[in-house]
């Protein structure tokens, strides 16, 4: 079988749960090798030894302890050239963007994103907000592919444990230099890593109501998302829009309260698992996805709502 490179992706030592379906969807195409990229990473590394890998490569240098593009796609270059690997994969995400089309450079090989299917050789993926669906074919040696995470399960342990390397590989420093994160502090559950996500729309109206959805999200230690016309408004920032051109989202239940739900909207969250929708507009298009609906205005219904949630605490 092929040799298939999953570049894992992880965070402050903790490994990203979109890695796990970049391994499921591996798995369909060949042999899974899994790349750990960074420094001091052996944690991250030994994470990912019962998810029935051939091999993990630990690349664990210095120089790596920050992404910047440059250096990471040299090493996974080196290091899908060593082992011969058919195709690169990595699930969907800014950092893939930025990292795999320098990845596809480097290796002269085509390249096909947010991939939802693969069967025999081909690519599926979704165009013009899920309603066409492309079937691809990437005729170079090398292939380099981002993988839609909603759209494959999240890899179950496997039985055994895979044998983790050390890969070495000699990056020459780039014209590019870390300088410092700024990122904003919560102490809620991360979009894309959320169980439970709670989103809002233009029906709450101006940013002097919005302590109503973050009563509700509290009590379900839940994220929260926006949909595009309450990020355009100035509610919320462009890291919390949940849609076509914001965040894809598939947790086990989706709350959206307020939210019209134009085919963007949809596109984002229509594979979570338990779709909930409040909206006072009952031809409101949300209402065709929803697992649950309530036709209600949500200043009087959302307060109540959210004094019958037990603390989860």
């Amino acid at each position: 079988m092929s040799n298939i490179l999953v570049v894992a992706e992880h965070y402050n030592g903790k490994l990203k749960s979109s890695t796990f379906s970049s391994i499921t969807f591996a798995r369909q195409a060949g042999d899974v090798h899994i790349a750990v990229i960074g420094s001091n990473i052996s944690d991250t590394a030994d994470a990912l030894k019962s998810y029935g890998a051939a091999r993990i490569y630990k690349i664990d240098k210095p120089e790596l302890e920050q992404y910047l593009a440059y250096e990471y796609s040299i090493a996974v270059t080196e290091l899908a050239k060593s082992i011969d690997a058919e195709m690169v994969a990595m699930s969907t995400s800014t950092t893939a963007k930025d990292l795999m089309p320098v990845v596809a450079t480097r290796l002269e090989a085509g390249m096909a994103s947010d991939i939802i299917e693969y069967t025999d050789g081909k690519f599926k993926r979704s165009m013009y907000a899920g309603n066409a669906v492309a079937t691809l074919e990437i005729t170079t040696p090398k292939k380099v592919v981002s993988v839609l995470d909603t759209a494959f399960a999240k890899a179950e342990p496997a039985d055994g444990e895979s044998p983790i390397e050390d890969f070495q590989v000699d990056i020459p420093a780039g014209k590019a230099k870390w300088v410092a994160m700024e990122e904003s502090a919560s102490d809620r559950p991360e979009l894309k890593e959320a169980e439970i996500i709670v989103s809002g729309g233009r029906g709450f109206k101006g940013p002097e109501n919005l302590h109503l959805i973050e009563s509700l999200a509290d009590k379900l230690n839940a994220a929260i998302g926006w949909s595009r016309a309450a990020v355009d408004a100035g509610w919320a920032t462009n890291d919390l829009q949940v849609g076509q051109t914001g965040k894809i989202v598939a947790p086990e239940m989706y709350v959206a309260i307020g939210i019209s739900g134009a085919i963007q909207h949809q596109a984002g969250m229509k594979n979570s698992k338990v779709i909930v929708a409040i909206n006072k507009d009952e031809e409101a298009p949300i209402f065709s996805l929803a697992d649950y609906g309530m036709v209600a205005d949500l200043f009087e219904v959302l307060p109540r709502m959210t004094e019958k949630i037990p603390d989860q605490s």
